[in-house]
């Protein structure tokens, strides 16, 4: 169950020059408050989050430590994040307009700091026009549409205020030629580990590739894989890749020696929660 506590939207619009920072939150009740539980809930439930963890000098951590305490208050902390992404964006070769919401949110009771990023997107609408001859409707290009309730926001993080974990999907931006994770690298500051996605496609991959040099069929591994996450995942919610190996090559030792071996190679070295 999601509970939205308080919501606060900005504006960075690079086609006009012109970023508006809100001085107020969102009213959140009605269609409003159904828009932003869906997209809530699509990025908190998208399979490509990566889990993360703040490094101990992340200057965003310790602003939310700040604002845990009371010491910095919701608008003044999300007006902070927004300056953040717009001095990333602003030197990003991929530069696009985006609306960016904050938001304290409870997930299952647990209170989370939501940040949801999605470009402007280019629409069209009606415009209702007053001539000498009367009314005249028109069609014109509008530049600041945000996502519909059946797509998805272009970048998201989620901070527990409670543990203090993250889950963030992010996209890569060259940056004064440098490629950058604008959100784990210069807004939250944390290091990530493999997504749920991630993690099912390096033990497909790898057990493909475990069969091919052992001259097994990779056709029968693939479907052991499968086998092997749906039996795990009817027990918890956690997948524990160290463990696929003895399920998927069970006669074989040897294969899954190599498999745990290409599981670590991947990063991936923790139990994985789909």
């Amino acid at each position: 169950m999601i509970l939205i506590d308080k919501a606060i939207l900005h504006i960075l619009d690079f086609h006009s020059g012109v970023t508006v920072y809100s001085d107020e939150p969102l009213t959140v009740a009605d269609s409003i408050e159904t828009y932003l539980l869906k997209h809530i809930e699509k990025a908190w439930n998208s399979q490509e989050a990566k889990p993360g963890t703040f490094f101990d000098d992340s200057a965003f951590k310790q602003k939310v430590e700040a604002y845990k305490k009371g010491e910095l208050d919701f608008v003044e902390f999300s007006k902070q994040i927004g300056k953040t992404l717009e001095d990333a964006f602003t030197h990003a070769e991929e530069m696009a307009s985006s609306d960016v919401l904050v938001a304290e949110v409870r997930i299952n009771e647990a209170p989370q700091l939501a940040i949801l990023r999605s470009n402007s997107h280019i629409g069209f609408t009606h415009q209702v026009n007053q001539t000498e001859h009367g009314i005249k409707n028109e069609i014109i290009n509008h530049y600041s549409i945000m996502p519909n309730m059946t797509q998805k926001v272009d970048e998201f993080a989620f901070i527990d205020l409670a543990t203090m974990a993250i889950k963030t999907a992010a996209k890569k931006y060259t940056l004064d030629g440098t490629p950058v994770y604008v959100f784990p690298e210069m807004l939250l500051e944390c290091s990530l580990t493999p997504s749920p996605k991630e993690a099912m496609k390096n033990l497909s991959k790898a057990a493909a590739k475990v069969a091919e040099t052992f001259g097994q069929d990779k056709v029968a591994t693939e479907a052991a894989v499968k086998n092997y996450v749906a039996e795990t995942m009817q027990q918890g919610d956690k997948l524990d890749l160290s463990e696929a190996g003895k399920e998927i090559f069970q006669d074989n030792p040897a294969m899954q020696q190599e498999l745990d071996t290409a599981i670590r190679d991947a990063g991936i070295t923790e139990p994985v929660q789909m």
